[in-house]
């Protein structure tokens, strides 16, 4: 149906407008009906404008509802200044409206896209069923519009250091990179199969062998893994390599990258987010002592503390045992949390409980003490509330066991204290890198080393001769960029060369012909002549989620999948029918009874 094409977007009249006839094109997005007066908010993407109609000329208006698509003409002029709206851009002015018509009706919607307020109480599933709806309201569409000039400004920054961007196959060979692939049947010969990829990760390196130096890609990965809040089975990420370079190198780009792009996007976007400073930097070593994760958050203290010699001393026989067994007893101050009642204190350790601890034990700091100080004098208790930073009515927890078991729950309760005593203030985005992890660790249900990021990634130079003969003092030339306990990117210096790549795939138990059989193709570049190289790769999903201060991946993402990978708007996945099976090659297995 032939209609009239806006002069302008429902957000761009001011006051400089009045006297001009516009023609504006969008959705209801709220209708005042006060009797004789009519009153219409236009909506595109750009924003708002108000119209107002004579009901005489027009009858047909007591029909129109909500998010009806329709084109107004009219005579743009000022509002009087009692009705003068300063929340909307367009507040100063109105449309009289001339000419009107209805492009398309809207039947009733599943839920009230003009209406943020009602939206708390409706599910992310139903949300997700009608995506196309749920981004109508300009609260989503924000989100896109920042995670876009992220892109954009990505883009920016490299172009100018003469990176080239270059893009990937899609369609290619499974190999084992820590996540379950997902699979594609090649039609021509069943039982062969596509996998998407994980990350680039060995084209990237590839590039690096055909001297393109210096390589970037807003790339598409796939995982099958349990869904999280940080989690999508496809996801975005910023591919990154150079060659020639070294950690510095990659570090010093990789930073200032994502300063220019926060504190452009904080500007542009006018975030209530305060510009990104320059990086802390911290070792993996460090930081899993000071906050038992390697993932810290840094916008408050509470670092953890170690009295694991003062519980050896000890008559608290669960200290004393911990200890002696080659354990650790280690804790966390609760700014304030004397005063917690049993419940609450209860509730703390049942979170730590559900993190893998055995138990949670505390004492006040204050008259009379309480809970484990019993088991301690009064120096010994002086000297625990010294190494704690402690002051009075301040709360400390303790969790004893091996080092392994005793990280996860105390950083959990860490942040759970953040989150409870108010400290991790929402307006600060804490970039931080971590460093020097260990390029390998013992699995200990496997019987055998796994790499702490992937078996591309290099051993420091002087950590190399241990390859054979103590793994565990390896040193990975590989980093990490954590905002807010949240990882963000992650990276290494690579391995170039074919015997050492050899060396490290038989630590991880790749024997020879299993090398030559999934990695044949990257050793044998390597033996080409391939240049030192390195790169980094940030989530573009989780930047903005970062920046719009989400605290799940689907809001910043365009079309996501809930639990399980399932798409309720497309019904995906899906059956197939019998003609693609015998295409494919395929049977399905009955599942056995149970």
């Amino acid at each position: 149906m032939p209609f009239r094409k806006r002069t302008h977007s429902c957000g761009r009249l001011r006051s400089e407008h009045v006297g001009e006839t516009v023609t504006l094109n969008g959705w209801c997005h709220r209708i005042r009906d006060l009797g004789g007066l009519f009153f219409l908010d236009i909506r595109d993407r750009f924003g708002l404008t108000q119209l107002f109609f004579d009901v005489e000329k027009f009858p047909e208006l007591r029909n129109l509802r909500n998010e009806f698509v329709i084109t107004a003409t009219g005579l743009v002029r000022e509002r009087t200044p009692e009705t003068v709206n300063p929340q909307v851009a367009t507040g100063e002015i109105e449309v009289v409206v001339d000419e009107f018509a209805v492009l398309n009706p809207a039947a009733v919607l599943p839920f009230p896209v003009s209406d943020e307020d009602q939206m708390r109480g409706v599910s992310e599933e139903l949300r997700i069923k009608y995506r196309y709806l749920d981004l109508r309201r300009p609260s989503m569409q924000a989100k896109l519009m920042i995670r876009a000039e992220c892109v954009r400004l990505i883009r920016e920054y490299l172009d100018q250091r003469e990176f080239v961007e270059i893009e990937t196959p899609i369609f290619t060979k499974s190999t084992p990179e820590g996540a379950r692939d997902y699979l594609v049947p090649y039609r021509l010969e069943p039982g062969l199969f596509y996998a998407l990829p994980q990350s680039p990760q060995q084209y990237k390196q590839l590039l690096m062998v055909a001297g393109m130096e210096c390589y970037y890609q807003i790339a598409r990965c796939f995982r099958d893994e349990a869904q999280r809040a940080d989690r999508q089975p496809e996801f975005t990420q910023l591919d990154l390599e150079m060659s020639f370079v070294h950690q510095e190198d990659v570090l010093e780009l990789a930073e200032g990258l994502t300063r220019f792009v926060c504190n452009s996007v904080i500007e542009k976007f006018d975030l209530d987010l305060e510009p990104v400073a320059p990086f802390t930097r911290v070792t993996f070593d460090e930081s899993m002592v000071r906050f038992g994760t390697d993932k810290p958050d840094l916008r408050f203290g509470l670092e953890l503390f170690d009295i694991t010699d003062i519980g050896a001393r000890s008559d608290f026989a669960v200290f004393r045992s911990v200890a002696e067994a080659g354990g650790v007893v280690r804790g966390v101050r609760y700014p304030g949390g004397a005063e917690l009642s049993r419940k609450q204190v209860g509730e703390l350790e049942e979170f730590v409980k559900g993190f893998g601890a055995k138990g949670l034990a505390q004492f006040p700091i204050k008259e009379g003490f309480g809970g484990i100080a019993k088991f301690f004098d009064e120096g010994t208790i002086q000297e625990i509330v010294g190494r704690a930073g402690a002051e009075e009515s301040d709360l400390l927890l303790f969790v004893a066991d091996t080092e392994a078991k005793a990280h996860d729950p105390l950083a959990r309760l860490r942040n759970e204290i953040g989150n409870r005593a108010d400290l991790r203030d929402p307006r600060k985005l804490a970039f931080c890198w971590v460093l020097d992890f260990p390029l390998v660790m013992w699995d200990a249900d496997e019987s055998r080393w796994e790499a702490s990021h992937h078996p591309f990634t290099s051993p420091k130079a002087d950590d190399i001769q241990y390859l054979q003969s103590d793994p565990s003092r390896i040193r990975a030339d590989c980093y990490d960029i954590v905002c807010n306990g949240t990882e963000w990117a992650s990276g290494s210096i690579r391995i170039h060369r074919p015997d050492v790549q050899a060396k490290v795939f038989s630590l991880l138990g790749v024997d020879e012909a299993t090398q030559k059989e999934r990695f044949g193709h990257i050793l044998e570049a390597f033996r080409m002549g391939a240049p030192p190289h390195g790169g980094i790769a940030p989530g573009i999903d989780r930047l903005v989620m970062l920046l719009t201060g989400d605290e799940n991946i689907r809001e910043v993402m365009a079309f996501p999948k809930i639990a399980g990978g399932y798409d309720p708007m497309m019904d995906a996945p899906g059956e197939i029918d019998s003609k693609q099976w015998e295409e494919m090659g395929l049977l399905l297995r009955e599942k056995p009874k149970p």
